[in-house]
């Protein structure tokens, strides 16, 4: 179920909104410059880490990994970027969407079961 495509499209829809909810947290925080350099800096620098740190063989990243971590350490990154993700909306005053976002991610990771299964044997 992990790489059906409906799960694979809202897996990235999850990513986006993950990288918003850092960005809009940053923006909250700071006025000035300071402000553009969380808005746009943390993002680019959680994207970063979501790109360079994969499992080789994943299939739902093309199975190339730039710096190869073990299947455990991915998951754990996963559910960092996704948890700061909610967290971001909830510091923000944003209550409910990160309740949506909680539970949504919840709901993909569930369907997910397989590939978390993969990973925690690689």
């Amino acid at each position: 179920m992990a790489n059906n495509p409906l799960n694979l499209g809202l897996r990235f829809l999850l990513e986006l909104v993950a990288l918003f909810a850092v960005g809009y947290w940053g923006w909250t925080q700071h006025q000035g410059v300071m402000r553009f350099v969380l808005a746009i800096g943390l993002p680019a620098l959680l994207a970063a880490a979501w790109g360079i740190f994969r499992v080789p063989g994943d299939a739902s990243a093309s199975g190339e990994a730039i710096v190869a971590v073990p299947g455990i350490v991915r998951l754990l990154l996963e559910l960092v970027f996704f948890g700061l993700a909610v967290w971001a909306f909830y510091a923000s005053s944003r209550p409910t969407w990160a309740l949506v976002l909680g539970i949504v991610m919840l709901v993909h990771y569930a369907l997910s079961y397989d590939r978390i299964l993969w990973l925690l044997r690689q």
